[in-house]
């Protein structure tokens, strides 16, 4: 691309917690390979939906390398990371929403069997990534702007794979152009909910 529980400390605490950091180096680790998979994948079976996907794994590995940067700092900093995130996101969503237009446009249909197989591999990635994130998504802005990208990527994931079932079934790409757009809306709702609360933790720090 999204709440969460800070495992008992508030969101004006400054979190440093050894086990958040390691999950966040797991989850960083496995977008920035998925990212490279899903690239690849997306531009060959010309599908916009994993090309999609693809940019927001990238979005998310850049993303938890902020929050390794912050998460010992003052809630101020990390209420500024967050609103640092809650822009790219909206970033994300609105470009993926300009390439979407564009392929209404072209009229291509994408590769189903490629967006299948590489749908399930991403799916897999990104519902261990969010199981291990799950106990911390009430937490503060920066937190939960983790949260909200790991929950955004797994609904995204099962879009993608209904996409493909689209294209298959259909023999057109109108599905895959359809589930890109709706991905690039959950993108820029969940910008707007971290927008919001860090906002509002800026004003308490």
């Amino acid at each position: 691309m999204s709440d969460q529980c800070c495992a008992g400390k508030s969101g004006t605490t400054a979190l440093n917690d050894p086990k958040w950091r390691r999950v966040l180096w797991i989850a960083l680790i496995v977008n920035a390979g998925m990212f490279a998979v899903e690239i690849v994948a997306g531009v060959a079976a010309d599908s916009r939906s994993l090309q999609a996907d693809a940019l927001d794994f990238l979005g998310d590995a850049a993303n938890y390398a902020i929050s390794l940067g912050v998460a010992g700092m003052a809630l101020a900093w990390r209420a500024r990371a967050a609103l640092f995130k809650a822009a790219t996101m909206l970033a994300f969503g609105l470009g993926v929403l300009a390439a979407t237009i564009w392929g209404f446009m072209s009229g291509t249909a994408p590769h189903a069997e490629t967006m299948g197989i590489i749908g399930v591999s991403a799916l897999v990635a990104n519902a261990a990534v969010a199981l291990m994130l799950y106990r911390w998504r009430t937490g503060d802005a920066n937190m939960r702007s983790v949260w909200i990208c790991s929950r955004n990527d797994a609904i995204g994931n099962l879009a993608v794979l209904a996409a493909a079932l689209g294209v298959f079934g259909t023999g057109r790409g109108w599905p895959d152009l359809v589930v890109a757009a709706i991905m690039a809306g959950l993108a820029i709702w969940g910008s707007l909910e971290v927008f919001r609360q860090a906002r509002g933790e800026l004003a308490v720090a």
